[in-house]
């Protein structure tokens, strides 16, 4: 056999064809992950289409995920990205979810992986990959059915770039009477100490205290966190105006947001992680802080064949 000195390179380092996303499925079709050519990743769990894992270039982990999360479609993630829909929390007193588990059933769902794109690029630096995951009536088990009975269908994407994180949401109501909803991305960003974050940008916000009795009252400053918190936000500024996380004064997290009116800012702290079976270690709220976009105060109308489309670009 001779041996060749001049062989072809790998497809991917040919010049003028630059390296592309890798996309892999693992864990029994399961899982999907997304690896850029600059090495920024995401992983996304079919159960829920609850993304568990984004890390920068460099293998740090963005997303705060429970070491006793139940990643076995068992139950929720605690942790990650959760995708709340139709109801946020329970709603004993609205009819047509009133029957639905907290937070409603897309975060306990198997979802269809529908797909990859990538966005057009001169090089490895602005080289973008988009996974799409569907959900509608018609996959649902009959037992979700009987508890919302309408007829429906969810595009959720999540799309990774060197920059920045964005998942989005598109609802369709396929049926022929209006629908009654709410959503939110029930993001835990992972920080190294809650004692010196700031959440900035919700100044002057009007916010629902879940903490103290769901007392409105608003915000002034910046946001610490020094207990349990769970508060509902609408925001003063507009959607495209960044919620900015901070530690020790550098900013750490920006979510801009695209027609998500609210954001929910919790953190069980000590009592309520300690009563939480998944939350583990118990310790952990030190180390996350909640920031979720969403539309949760009030109900959205979606009218037959209507379409709703609602955002969140999370940049590092």
């Amino acid at each position: 056999m001779v041996e060749r000195r001049n062989k072809p390179s790998a497809l991917a380092t040919t010049p003028g064809l630059p390296p592309q996303p890798q996309i892999n499925t693992s864990h029994d079709n399961s899982r999907v992950t997304a690896v850029l050519p600059t090495g920024e990743s995401v992983e996304v769990l079919l159960y829920g289409a609850t993304v568990i894992s984004w890390k920068d270039r460099f293998g740090t982990e963005k997303l705060w995920l429970s070491d006793a999360a139940k990643l076995d479609g068992s139950k929720a993630v605690r942790g990650g990205i959760p995708l709340v829909f139709p109801v946020f929390g329970t709603a004993p007193d609205h009819a047509a979810t009133s029957k639905l588990p907290q937070h409603g059933f897309a975060r306990n769902s198997r979802w269809e992986f529908l797909g990859k794109s990538s966005s057009e690029s001169t090089g490895p630096s602005d080289t973008s990959i988009k996974l799409d995951f569907g959900l509608s009536s018609v996959t649902l088990d009959d037992k979700t059915k009987s508890l919302w009975p309408f007829t429906f269908s969810v595009i959720y994407s999540v799309t990774l770039s060197p920059e920045n994180l964005s998942t989005s949401i598109v609802i369709t109501n396929d049926g022929d009477q209006p629908i009654e909803f709410q959503v939110l991305m029930h993001t835990y960003l992972r920080i190294n100490d809650i004692s010196k974050i700031e959440v900035k940008g919700l100044e002057e916000s009007e916010y629902i205290d879940k903490v103290d009795a769901a007392k409105a009252k608003t915000q002034s400053g910046a946001i610490t966190i020094s207990g349990e918190t769970d508060r509902v936000y609408t925001p003063a500024k507009g959607p495209s105006s960044p919620v900015v996380v901070s530690e020790e004064g550098e900013a750490v997290f920006s979510i801009v947001r695209d027609n998500l009116k609210d954001v929910v800012v919790w953190n069980p702290w000590t009592d309520k992680a300690a009563g939480m079976g998944d939350f583990e270690p118990k310790d952990g709220f030190k180390n996350m802080i909640c920031v979720e976009a969403g539309s949760v105060k009030g109900w959205i109308t979606l009218d037959p064949s209507d379409v709703f489309e609602g955002a969140q670009t999370i940049s590092d």
